[in-house]
């Protein structure tokens, strides 16, 4: 059973989607997740300078960022970490990234990955996967 949420940053949660909506729709989507009681956390190979936006606080169980960890997607272990630092296994973790590489380094992991393409799509997988409505 997946019991977290695992999202990219750029190029994930700051999609404006097809719609061009006031939020970004896997922010919104990572909101309606983390209401149902799902974990959340935020995967970035951004550097250690770089934080989340304010507006984000609260919303991740984790973050892990890989300038602060010294890994970086695909590596597996920054998924171990990732699924470690929200006290799950990496199987009860999806992984959404709009690059594939990351994706398929998430499934070694052991994580369920889903290749950003489109925010409909992605919405459409996620709420498949995690049996939880995601869109307003």
């Amino acid at each position: 059973m997946l019991k977290a949420l695992v999202l990219d940053y750029g190029g994930v949660l700051t999609d404006p989607g097809e719609d061009n909506a006031q939020e970004p729709p896997l922010l919104t989507a990572l909101r309606k997740a983390k209401h149902a009681g799902l974990k959340t956390a935020l995967l970035s190979n951004a550097d250690g300078w770089w934080q989340p936006p304010t507006t984000y606080q609260g919303l991740f169980d984790a973050t892990v960022i890989s300038g602060e960890v010294g890994l970086a997607k695909p590596q597996r272990e920054i998924y171990l970490l990732t699924a470690h630092q929200l006290a799950l296994e990496p199987a009860e973790c999806v992984f959404v990234d709009d690059l594939a590489i990351n994706v398929h380094g998430a499934k070694a992991a052991g994580m369920v990955g889903v290749h950003h393409r489109s925010t409909e799509s992605t919405l459409e997988e996620l709420e498949i996967l995690l049996a939880v409505a995601l869109r307003d």
